[in-house]
């Protein structure tokens, strides 16, 4: 069931999560308005015996009351990054203290949204999207074996998709009692779309047709529910035992205050133009001599 976030500032989002082919979704999702703006988190639990979805909830759950208690004046990326690290230490002492579950983990996503940016914050294989005008601008990379390979140009992205090995993931929380949370903030403009998503529900496609699915002219909600429709069909086509999927949309209906960094290239275009411009006022006045 696709359901809308509600939020203080002026964005659009929804959220659906699905049991897939499992037995019971391990999933988790959650947004909350904090002292330094709306956070949205999806997780993907993994663990047998409730493990998985134990974890998972812990994390959102853990994750929204840390930022609930934060101080509008502290660092928002750095106050985000505590909260995951937080929610990993109580998932590591859970897991501890309840052999029944022991050795369960989560992946984590989030995303926290202000007039000023978007903070993205993440660990493990579960996906982050940014996207403008239909395409990719920002998509984080994979805490995973066979990203490792990809990033050593051994494998392309495709092939890390299809490999039997996609699920083995170097981060996740629970695992160890200190973990890396790789954190971004991101400019964005009006019309950009955020995804946060399992990779049950981004795995099961190429990702330019999955790019395409997210960036139809629909409204966002509708987007949400056609895209897991075939991502679900996929998975029944492929014999019906397919992952949990969850994903979060975001639209973004004005522009933030940080502005985009000037790229290198843009840098280099503008230096020449600078001393194409020098150049030509300097033969003018050497032409009116």
């Amino acid at each position: 069931m696709v359901l809308p976030i509600e939020s203080k500032l002026n964005i659009t989002g929804f959220i659906d999560s699905r049991q897939g082919g499992r037995t019971e979704n391990q999933d988790s999702a959650g947004v909350r308005d904090t002292p330094l703006g709306t956070l949205v988190i999806v997780c993907d639990g993994m663990g047998g015996m409730q493990g998985g979805s134990t974890a998972s909830q812990m994390a959102v759950k853990s994750i929204l009351e840390f930022m609930m208690q934060s101080d509008v004046r502290s660092n928002p990326a750095m106050t985000l990054v505590k909260a995951i690290r937080n929610a990993n230490m109580a998932i590591c002492k859970e897991s501890q203290n309840n052999p029944e579950i022991r050795g369960m983990g989560t992946t984590v996503t989030a995303v926290l949204f202000s007039p000023r940016s978007a903070i993205a914050a993440y660990v493990g294989d579960s996906r982050i999207y940014q996207l403008r005008k239909n395409k990719k601008i920002f998509r984080t990379y994979d805490h995973s074996m066979v990203f490792e390979m990809v990033k050593k140009k051994v494998i392309t992205e495709e092939q890390a998709r299809l490999s039997a090995q996609s699920n083995i993931i170097m981060r996740a929380l629970g695992i160890k009692p200190d973990v890396e949370v790789d954190v971004f903030e991101l400019p964005y403009n009006k019309g950009d779309r955020f995804i946060l998503c399992s990779d049950g529900f981004w795995g099961a496609m190429p990702e330019p047709e999955f790019i395409g699915y997210l960036s139809k002219s629909n409204g966002i909600d509708r987007i949400l529910e056609s895209t897991a429709n075939a991502v679900e069909a996929i998975g029944r086509k492929k014999g019906g035992d397919y992952d949990n999927l969850t994903a979060a949309i975001i639209e973004m209906n004005q522009n933030s205050k940080l502005k985009p960094k000037m790229t290198k290239l843009a840098k280099i275009l503008l230096v020449i133009l600078s001393i194409l411009l020098i150049i030509s006022i300097g033969l003018n006045i050497w032409q009116n001599l």
